[in-house]
């Protein structure tokens, strides 16, 4: 009887994960590599979708990695379903190659994108939902940018890059390690042309290894600002003052390339999402520290963005 039951749990493609007085969750595979939540108001007629991608490195579907839990993600989902408005939140497909103990050494930027198309083109398959929104946070933004052309009904960008990642390298590594930054340049140079580089400096190794500069490589092929472009569809660009890895000049990239989109610059937030008030050490801190609120203005704008494209 056990085992009946087992092969019958199995057989469930989305199964109930939670339930409150405020909204229910369901647990969904979408395919074999992305696994996520969907949760939806209790009133669950009538809706609109956002779904949710996180940035970059092994991030889950609440916007956590190892010894860096913040929930970002998780509770920019739970602000949106209290607003009324369903959404589905899943784990970047190397969080579940490292979980089940077989990382994928030639995983590109590309497979992002094609999960995040697969999870659209699921979504829409259901016709359940009046609107369908994609929101990328960080690296998120810009796989989000290229998988929403021509399938869903509106694009939010929260702390996206407007250049490129070689030139947002570039600049970071000119501000924290100056003394390798005529090397760098040069490394992202030979990188963006498609070339490999054998000799960088090892200091610079965790962004710069001959296991990352394939998958670098295929990152730097993508332009934000000329990829938003081709979007013809209802965007918000939001980016916060204290962000320490997205400046606000980011956003104001992104808004020069489609002048008709929504930009909101939210005082105080940071790149996970919370309000900070004191210095650097605080901002950095916030990282790991989930029971901060996240910003009620992101939440509100992003309602106001959806509510107003009805």
């Amino acid at each position: 009887m056990e085992l009946r039951l087992f092969i019958l749990y199995l057989c469930f493609q989305s199964i109930l994960y939670s339930q409150n007085g405020l909204f229910n969750e369901k647990e969904i595979s979408i395919n074999r590599y992305i696994d996520g939540t969907l949760t939806l108001p209790n009133d669950d007629n009538d809706l609109d979708l956002v779904i949710i991608i996180g940035g970059s490195g092994p991030t889950d579907r609440n916007g956590n990695q190892n010894f860096l839990k913040n929930n970002a993600l998780k509770k920019l989902s739970r602000g949106l379903v209290a607003n009324g408005i369903a959404t589905f939140r899943y784990d970047k497909r190397i969080v579940k190659q490292i979980r089940e103990r077989h990382v994928d050494p030639n995983i590109t930027f590309d497979d992002f994108i094609t999960d995040a198309i697969a999870v659209i083109e699921y979504f829409k398959k259901t016709d359940v939902y009046n609107k369908i929104y994609i929101l990328g946070h960080s690296q998120g933004s810009l796989v989000g940018m290229v998988a929403s052309k021509d399938r869903v009904d509106g694009f939010i960008s929260v702390a996206g890059a407007g250049q490129n990642i070689g030139d947002v390298l570039d600049e970071q590594i000119s501000k924290t390690a100056p003394q390798f930054a005529e090397e760098s340049k040069t490394i992202i140079e030979h990188l963006k042309k498609g070339e490999l580089v054998h000799n960088y400096p090892q200091a610079l190794a965790s962004v710069f290894s001959m296991e990352l500069q394939p998958f670098m490589i295929n990152w730097m092929q993508y332009e934000p600002s000329q990829v938003i472009t081709h979007l013809k569809i209802p965007i918000l660009i939001a980016n916060g003052t204290k962000d320490l890895q997205t400046s606000v000049e980011e956003a104001h990239k992104l808004k020069a390339a489609a002048p008709e989109s929504t930009l909101i610059i939210i005082e105080y937030m940071n790149h996970v999402l919370v309000p900070i008030m004191g210095d650097d050490l605080e901002n950095s801190k916030s990282y790991n520290e989930p029971y901060r609120e996240i910003s009620t203005e992101l939440i509100n704008s992003i309602t106001t963005f959806i509510k107003s494209n009805h």
